[in-house]
C-alpha cells in the first residue's frame, strides 16, 4: 500500500489564462515539496511538466501534466494545464479529477477572460477554489487593487488568507495569526474578515463564536466550518505568491495541508449509472475496500509502454494483477502495470487508494 491513506490525499489542479505563471508554480511547488533537486525554467525548456518538444519552442503548455509531492504528512497530486483557449480541452478534463482548481491570476495583468470562464467551470463543478495572485514581485503591480477588482467580479466571497509582507518578499498568515504586519490592509482587519465569513456557515459554530469569541471555537469546528464554506461557494481565499522568486510558495504548501479538502471532505462526483435517457445519479464513497470506480481524464501516448491511460480513484483499491471492468463491459481486463507520473516520466506502484490518481496501460 502507499505510505499515505486516503485523509492525506490533496488533488490540485492549476489553471489560469496564459501566462499567468502556471508552469512556473507547478514547478516551484514541485521544488519547495522535494520533488525535485533543482526548479527548471520554461525559457529554458527544462520545467517537468512542459516536456514535449513543441512546448518547449512555444514556452507554453499545449497539455496537461501530472506530478505529485509527500510533504509533511501530505500527498499533494498537482495537475498542471494549459492556459490559452485553443487547448482548454486537457484543462477542463483535468478539472474532473480533483477537489481543489487552484486559478492563477497575474499581478500584472490582473483578471483575463480564461480567469472568468475558469472561475465559472469550476464552480459548475461544485469544486472548491482558491485564487492565486502570482507575480507579487512585479514592479507596477497594485496588489491592494487587484483584491478589489475580484471581490467585484467574484463576489464578496473572495478574501484574502494571506498577504504580502517586507516589500513582496514574503507573505504573511491571516487566517491562524490575528496579529502581523503586511505591505496593504492589516493582517487584523483580514483575520476578523475571513473568521467572520467562516464561521456565518454554521449555526452552531455562529452561536458557540457570539458566546465566547474566537477562544470559544475547537480547531475542528474551525476547519470544518472552512471546509464546509469551500464546498458551498461561501469562500474563495486569495493568496500570494510570486513563483519566480519563491515568496509564498511554502505557506502555499502549508495551506494545501491544512485547510484544503481531502477526497473525503469534498463534494461527491457528478456520476450518472445507466445511459440516458435512463440514466441515475450514483455516488461513490472513498472506501478502499468497496468495489473500484476509477475516471479516465488523460490519455499519453508514452514510446516507451504504449498507451497510458491517466484516472482518478473515486472508490476501491484499484492493485496490480486484478481484474476490472471498462465501462459496461462484459469483459474483464487485467491490470498489468500501474504508475505514478511525474511529467514525462512514471514510476511503477503496486497499487491506487482512493482519490489517488494514476495510470494504466493498454487499456
Amino acid at each position: 500500500m502507499p505510505a499515505y491513506i486516503t485523509s492525506q490525499i490533496r488533488n490540485v489542479a492549476v489553471v489560469g489564462h496564459g501566462g499567468s505563471g502556471k508552469t512556473t508554480l507547478f514547478e516551484a511547488l514541485l521544488f519547495a515539496g522535494g520533488a525535485i533537486n533543482q526548479q527548471g525554467s520554461v525559457e529554458r525548456g527544462s520545467t517537468v511538466s512542459d516536456h514535449d518538444a513543441m512546448e518547449k519552442e512555444r514556452q507554453h503548455s499545449l497539455n496537461s501534466s501530472i506530478a505529485s509531492i509527500d510533504h509533511k504528512g501530505i500527498h499533494v497530486n498537482l495537475i498542471d494545464t494549459p492556459g490559452y483557449p485553443d487547448f482548454r480541452g486537457p484543462t477542463l478534463s483535468a478539472l474532473t479529477a480533483v477537489e481543489t482548481c487552484a486559478v492563477l491570476v497575474s499581478a500584472s495583468n490582473g483578471i483575463e477572460h480564461s480567469t472568468l470562464r475558469l472561475m465559472e467551470y469550476a464552480k459548475a463543478r461544485r469544486l472548491c477554489r482558491l485564487l492565486i495572485i502570482n507575480k507579487i514581485d512585479h514592479p507596477e503591480a497594485d496588489l491592494e487593487m487587484l483584491v478589489e477588482q475580484l471581490r467585484e467580479v467574484f463576489g464578496n466571497e473572495c478574501l484574502p488568507i494571506n498577504l504580502p509582507a517586507k516589500g513582496r518578499t514574503r507573505v504573511v498568515d491571516c487566517f491562524f495569526s490575528p496579529s502581523g504586519e503586511s505591505d496593504f490592509s492589516t493582517v487584523a482587519q483580514a483575520h476578523q474578515r475571513i473568521i467572520d465569513q467562516v464561521v456565518e456557515i454554521n449555526e452552531e459554530v455562529m452561536g458557540h463564536y457570539l458566546e465566547a469569541g474566537e477562544e470559544g471555537l475547537s480547531g475542528q469546528e474551525l476547519h470544518d466550518a472552512f471546509e464546509q464554506c469551500l464546498r458551498e461557494g461561501h469562500l474563495v481565499p486569495i493568496c500570494f505568491v510570486s513563483a519566480r522568486t519563491g515568496a509564498g510558495i511554502s505557506e502555499l504548501l502549508e495551506l494545501f495541508e491544512k485547510l484544503m479538502p481531502n477526497p473525503s471532505e469534498a463534494n461527491p462526483p457528478l456520476f450518472t449509472k445507466g445511459r440516458q435517457p435512463n440514466a441515475e445519479p450514483f455516488r461513490t464513497e472513498p472506501d478502499s475496500k468497496r468495489h473500484v470506480v476509477a475516471d479516465v481524464f488523460k490519455i499519453v501516448n508514452d514510446p516507451f509502454v504504449g498507451k497510458l491511460s491517466v484516472f482518478r480513484v473515486y472508490q476501491g483499491t484499484l492493485r496490480r494483477d486484478t481484474q476490472i471492468f471498462i465501462d459496461d463491459g462484459k469483459k474483464a481486463f487485467k491490470v498489468g502495470h500501474l504508475f505514478k507520473l511525474k511529467g514525462k516520466d512514471h514510476t511503477e506502484i503496486e497499487d491506487a487508494i482512493p482519490g489517488d490518481i494514476a495510470a494504466v496501460s493498454k487499456i
